[in-house]
């Protein structure tokens, strides 16, 4: 047994970041209450080439956010991937609205375009494109069918940092789009998320939202013109953005860095991982291994060997209509049937050749 531990994701922060929360911890106040907040949404747009940004408390808040400003409410269906994370689901709640699960691409794992379509009803308000684990959906399908619908596209973008289609960025190709920066992912602020779009009624709808319902030009104090949310990201944790966006490239390269490692080591196996289409970039933010069907391999066993050997791993999203909030779907056959062939693996971005190694050697041996 190795004694040093190989976490599945870890941040990573210089001396930059410190000095950046210092001067918001000894200067931020005041007047200056909000500039490393306005300076991070401006830097993080200009990265995404996109003219709007607001700085969130979490990619959940700006998904609610710009749910509602959408006007998606109560009756209102929502297609998405039975495959993801709960939080791309839960807004779609609050507004009690529906979400409708589909089912994924096998090579993916993301939207299959043909079940949006066929899932569409006259209460289908948006459709919910969630690049998974970095992975794109196929937006060139799923715009096309909105476009045919009338129905927005909205991009969870969570995940894809990094991602692109011929030079557009994940999150930015859709009625509007949103990121996390949660302490696990390749851009973090602690916790945190951002709003983004191209469209500027939609912007200064969500700004006001975002805002407990105060519009930008509302000349009396404390006068809310609707009700709105509380959803801000504090300057102490922007001064950690304005750091990382600084050192995104340098971020997002350390990711592709581990994800080739991995797969040029198991390029012999019988399993996918992640991929990147001709056209294509992929950010790589999570590598994940899903073993051929038929072949034989004990997902917890190899948990378990991680385990012992100090090593972390994570499981594959559960399809979200399994969840007991929701009502089943085994139609729904790839999604259903990917847990347990699939497994994260560590991809933090400092992870050495050494760790990728002891990693791989695990694998190998779980799957003969």
């Amino acid at each position: 047994m190795s004694a040093d531990r190989i976490h599945y994701t870890l941040p990573s922060i210089t001396e930059l970041e410190i000095r950046y929360v210092e001067d918001a911890i000894r200067h931020g106040w005041g007047e200056r209450c909000y500039e490393y907040i306005q300076r991070f949404e401006a830097a993080f747009a200009k990265h995404l080439g996109v003219p709007y940004a607001i700085a969130t408390s979490s990619c959940t808040g700006a998904l609610h956010m710009g749910m509602a400003a959408l006007g998606i409410a109560a009756g209102d269906e929502v297609i998405l991937a039975d495959t993801n994370w709960i939080a791309s689901a839960a807004p779609i709640t609050y507004l009690g609205a529906k979400p409708v699960f589909v089912d994924v691409l096998p090579d993916s794992w993301c939207l299959d375009p043909a079940r949006v379509e066929a899932a569409i009803t006259p209460a289908t308000k948006a459709i919910l494109a969630v690049h998974l684990y970095g992975n794109l959906c196929n937006m060139d399908a799923l715009l096309d069918i909105g476009a045919r619908h009338g129905i927005p596209v909205i991009e969870d973008a969570a995940e894809a940092l990094g991602s692109s289609l011929r030079g557009a960025a994940a999150g930015a190709m859709g009625a509007f789009g949103t990121f996390s920066f949660h302490g696990t992912k390749t851009l973090t602020t602690g916790e945190g998320g951002m709003f983004i779009t191209q469209d500027r009624a939609l912007y200064e709808r969500v700004l006001t939202l975002s805002n407990h319902g105060r519009a930008a030009g509302q000349a009396r104090q404390f006068w809310p013109d609707l009700l709105g949310f509380k959803y801000k990201m504090s300057n102490l944790q922007a001064a950690v953005g304005c750091a990382q966006v600084e050192r995104l490239d340098e971020l997002i390269a350390a990711k592709r860095r581990v994800f080739m490692a991995y797969r040029e080591r198991l390029a012999d196996l019988p399993l996918t991982m992640n991929p990147e289409g001709a056209e294509q970039r992929n950010g790589f933010w999570m590598p994940t291994i899903v073993v051929d069907e038929g072949v034989r391999f004990d997902r917890e066993a190899l948990l378990a060997a991680f385990r012992a050997d100090r090593i972390d791993g994570r499981v594959f999203f559960w399809p979200l209509s399994q969840l007991p909030m929701f009502t089943p779907r085994p139609e729904n056959r790839v999604a259903y049937g990917l847990p347990a062939r699939a497994l994260n693996l560590p991809s933090y971005h400092d992870l050495g050749e050494a760790q990728i190694e002891r990693v791989v050697a695990h694998v190998r041996s779980a799957i003969r």
